[in-house]
C-alpha cells in the first residue's frame, strides 16, 4: 500500500461478504415461510417480494424441480404389458399346433392326422431333421429297389421326377425326404425306425 493512497480491496473479504449476504437472504426467506397461503405470498406459501414476484426460495424450488424432471427423463421406466396382453401372447405361442405322440406312418388306407397311442393316425406333417426337407407321400405306390440317396438328392422335391422310381402297390404309401425313403402298409411307429430322422412338424389347429 502506497503512503497517502487507498487500500487495495481484498478479494477474499468481498467474497465472504457476498456469501454472508446470500446465506442471510435464504435463511430469512426460509424462516418466514408459512405452511398456508397468506396475503403477500404465493400459492405454495412462499413469501413474495414487494414487486409481487416470487421470492428467491421459489426460484430455488423451480431449479430443483427442473433438475428432478431431467433426471426422470434420463431414466425411463420399463413399459409393462397389461396382464391381458401377456396372457393372450402366451396362449398364442402355446397353441401354434399339436404334435403326434408317438409318430406313426401308415398305408394309403390309414387316416391322416395327429397320432396318439390310442389313435394311430398317419402323420402328414413330417419333416426331416437331417436334410430339413418336408417329407412327401404317395398313395398306392412303393419305392422301387433302384431308388437311392443320389436319386432323391437330385430330384427332391419334384414329385413328377420322383415318380420315376415308384411302382404301383395297392394299399401302400411311399414316404421320402431328400435323404431317406420308406414304404408302409400298416401302422409303423417311428421309434422303431431309428434310421429315419423324421419328426412331426406340428399340425395346424
Amino acid at each position: 500500500m502506497e503512503e497517502g493512497g487507498e487500500a487495495d480491496p481484498d478479494p477474499d473479504v468481498d467474497l465472504d461478504e457476498l456469501l454472508d449476504e446470500v446465506e442471510s437472504k435464504f435463511c430469512r426467506s426460509v424462516s418466514t415461510r408459512s405452511p398456508v397461503p397468506t396475503e403477500g405470498s404465493d400459492g405454495a406459501g412462499h413469501p413474495r417480494r414487494a414487486d409481487g414476484k416470487a421470492s428467491d426460495t421459489d426460484d430455488l424450488d423451480s431449479l430443483l424441480r427442473e433438475f428432478l424432471d431431467e433426471d426422470d427423463a434420463s431414466h425411463p421406466q420399463t413399459e409393462q404389458l397389461p396382464e391381458g396382453a401377456r396372457t393372450q401372447s402366451k396362449t398364442l405361442s402355446q397353441s401354434e399346433g399339436r404334435r403326434c405322440c408317438p409318430v406313426f406312418l401308415g398305408g394309403s388306407s390309414s387316416t391322416r392326422g395327429v397320432g396318439t397311442a390310442v389313435s394311430q393316425r398317419s402323420c402328414d406333417q413330417l419333416r426331416c431333421t437331417s436334410c430339413d426337407f418336408r417329407v412327401l407321400t404317395f398313395d398306392d405306390v412303393e419305392w422301387d429297389s433302384s431308388c437311392d440317396y443320389l436319386f432323391l438328392r437330385n430330384n427332391m422335391p419334384d414329385a413328377e421326377k420322383l415318380r420315376a422310381r415308384l411302382k404301383r402297390s395297392r394299399g401302400k404309401r411311399a414316404y421320402a425326404c431328400q435323404c431317406s425313403w420308406f414304404s408302409a402298409r400298416g401302422p409303423a411307429d417311428l421309434r422303431q425306425l431309428p434310421r429315419l430322422g423324421w419328426v412331426c412338424g406340428r399340425h395346424p389347429l
